[in-house]
């Protein structure tokens, strides 16, 4: 795999999880500079767990480790928000305004955009259910804003959705952009996604990934007062400069 220096930059967590399957070679100006690759001994697994844990966290948004009962059961009747990824529980705590004002502002547009279309905008809290390929974990999910299209075709006898969001947008935090630029993009990659904006209030960016096959197809970083274009969805735009507060 070959990326830029730039590239790398604003997506290092993710070319690290890379390194543990194929040798990363950076270039700088089209001329090859650097390499990324794996120590023998690491898993991709280990590489994962050691990023995340990089990224600040306070304490009682630390993830804990349970089973899926355990986590239905914890759930049940609690007022916080939780999700459950790859057997870990995290606690979802309150967004602060530059995250609620960007979430209005995309919502907004999404919902102009697909009115009177068969594709249907939603906003957190909404659990969406996911499961990686061959195996039997689910995960429990709650992206700040996802575009779904087969709605009517996955609702389930308790008016659930049991499908797979065409579009899904996540907002950082200072405490969630760890789960957000790794844990989640690669479970969204393995569950049929097909596009993760990742917004980003404090740096003022949106990064757009593709994804197709189960893999990253293409990537596109913009900030104001650039405009963030869909990939998967034609016509579908956002002018930056209206969502950042």
């Amino acid at each position: 795999m070959i990326v830029s220096s730039t590239e790398l930059q604003n997506n290092f967590g993710k070319y690290l999880l890379f390194a543990a399957k194929e040798e990363v070679i950076v270039t700088k100006n089209g001329i090859e500079i650097a390499k990324l690759q794996q120590i023998k001994g690491n898993t991709e697994a280990t590489l994962q767990e050691s990023i995340v844990k990089e990224m600040p966290m306070p304490y009682h948004t630390k993830p804990k480790k349970a089973t899926y009962e355990e986590f239905q059961e914890l759930t049940r009747n609690e007022e916080n928000r939780y999700e459950y990824i790859d057997g870990k529980i995290y606690l979802l705590a309150s967004p602060r305004t530059g995250h609620q004002y960007a979430a209005g502002m995309l919502f907004g547009n999404f919902f102009n955009h697909f009115q009177g279309s068969s594709c249907t905008p939603f906003t957190a809290p909404y659990d969406i259910h996911l499961k990686r390929p061959n195996q039997d974990n689910t995960n429990v999910v709650q992206p700040d804003l996802m575009i779904i299209c087969d709605l009517d075709d996955h609702l389930n006898d308790q008016d659930y959705y049991t499908g797979v969001p065409s579009l899904v947008v996540e907002i950082l935090s200072e405490c969630t952009q760890g789960k957000d630029l790794v844990k989640k993009l690669d479970l969204y990659m393995e569950c049929g996604v097909g596009e993760y904006w990742i917004v980003d209030p404090s740096e003022k960016k949106v990064i757009i990934y593709q994804f197709r096959d189960r893999e990253i197809k293409q990537t596109v970083m913009c900030k104001p007062p650039e405009t963030a274009k869909s990939f998967l969805f034609e016509g579908l735009s956002v002018e930056l400069g209206r969502i950042f507060k």
